[in-house]
């Protein structure tokens, strides 16, 4: 899993999404919601090798969590899952309904 430190970190790993489904998780390192998120984001990555995965700490990376926002057309939330399809968003998430096995049904 890859974490996302900059801008050109962000615009290099959505560039993935057009070839590949890719996930990207918005995490608050200081938010105990967000921390048992990331818990079921990497279940899921370690259950699922094959997809590409990244992650970003929106408080200590904002200018990238913008980003994000900005280019996925979206409301900031953290902690907030994106599941990205040909380019585009095909399922986002927050909150305590990110778990394992609905990333799993969305992929």
């Amino acid at each position: 899993m890859e974490e996302l430190k900059s801008v050109q970190d962000w615009d290099k790993f959505q560039g993935k999404a057009t070839e590949q489904t890719v996930l990207v998780f918005k995490h608050s390192t200081q938010c105990p919601i967000s921390a048992e998120a990331f818990e079921e984001f990497q279940t899921f990555t370690s259950e699922n090798p094959t997809f590409e995965t990244a992650y970003v700490k929106v408080i200590e990376s904002r200018p990238v969590s913008n980003q994000i926002a900005e280019d996925l057309n979206t409301t900031h939330k953290s902690p907030q899952l994106f599941v990205l399809k040909n380019g585009q968003v095909h399922w986002t998430e927050s909150h305590w309904n990110i778990k394992n096995k609905a990333i799993a049904e969305q992929v």
